[in-house]
């Protein structure tokens, strides 16, 4: 067993709840903490991962490995970017998919921001220890734009900008299903998933505003390419949004069909959602700036698919 790993035999409170039953007996680790350990695969019993509600049962062993801590500094690292634009003050840059944006939990390198620190030197510190230059995000397998402040100025140019709405982001999406109407604005608010605690959901109280605007830019039915514009940045906004209107992203593993998805003859690893266009004000110039980046190639590849169905 490595030397981070804790072992329990249960001998004692049989009925409760894993979560419930480790913190009585780990009290140096948070609920919280051990809720995130269940879900990463870190905590076993009698060789089997679980879930946070799984009881314990008397004589059951229960293995917690405690991966060592993400390191609050993050490492330059060279990873390829694919830089659009840069001045002294910002750069624009291409996300691939697969590319996680900060370090977290499971991601203690080989992200966007140690990619950034050894493209840029000086950006250390830049808005934070833990996310020097990040402004906004997108998720791991989200592709497309992205804008980084070098320095404290541009920064605080870049925040003022997304937080006034100076920012225009728009993706493209292919949908399974065609929304209708072809053109429309979805205004809800977006929290926790009250039964999927891992997901976002649109809630009826307890969430924050999300408006999505989006048009129909190709109809291939069962599939629509559509084109969204987002005047917030709720996590996992347009996914959630499409799968609200009944028109889930193609490829999208957890607010889509995955087992239809599979069954296609060009099967998506990821959900089909590309940042294609971004502009903005220079946070620090006041120059006008607009960006676009096609599509990638495994977007492409299903675009191609839909017009020769």
């Amino acid at each position: 067993m490595p030397d981070s790993a804790v072992e329990f035999v249960v001998a004692d409170g049989a009925g409760l709840r894993l979560d419930a039953w480790l913190a009585s007996h780990a009290p140096e680790l948070s609920r919280a903490r051990i809720q995130a350990l269940i879900k990463s695969g870190d905590v076993t019993v009698d060789g089997a991962p679980v879930k946070a509600n799984t009881k314990a049962r008397l004589g059951s062993r229960i293995v917690v490995s405690v991966p060592p801590p993400v390191p609050a500094e993050p490492a330059p690292e060279e990873i390829p970017l694919s830089v659009v634009y840069e001045d002294s003050d910002c750069l624009v840059l291409n996300k691939p998919a697969g590319l996680v944006v900060h370090p977290a939990p499971g991601h203690s390198g080989g992200t966007l921001v140690n990619a950034l620190l050894a493209h840029c030197r000086d950006l250390k510190g830049v808005g934070g220890v833990e996310r020097p230059g990040i402004v906004h995000r997108l998720d791991k397998d989200t592709t497309g734009l992205m804008v980084v402040a070098k320095n404290d100025a541009a920064m605080a140019g870049l925040v003022r900008l997304f937080q006034s709405g100076g920012i225009r982001k728009e993706y493209l999406a292919w949908t399974r299903g065609v929304p209708s109407p072809e053109r429309g604005t979805v205004n809800t608010l977006i929290g926790r998933d009250p039964r999927h605690r891992q997901r976002m959901a649109v809630v009826q109280v307890n969430g924050k505003p999300a408006v999505t605007e989006y048009r129909v830019e190709e109809r291939c039915a069962p599939f629509a390419l559509v084109r969204c514009r987002i005047e917030t940045g709720r996590t996992h906004q347009i996914r959630v949004h499409m799968r609200h209107i009944g028109c889930p992203i193609v490829g999208d593993p957890v607010y889509g069909k995955p087992a239809a998805d599979r069954q296609l003859a060009v099967v998506p690893d990821r959900q089909l959602l590309h940042a294609a266009l971004l502009a903005f004000a220079h946070p620090v110039t006041g120059r006008p700036l607009q960006f676009e980046a096609p599509p990638p190639a495994d977007f492409a590849a299903f675009t191609a698919y839909v017009h020769n169905t």
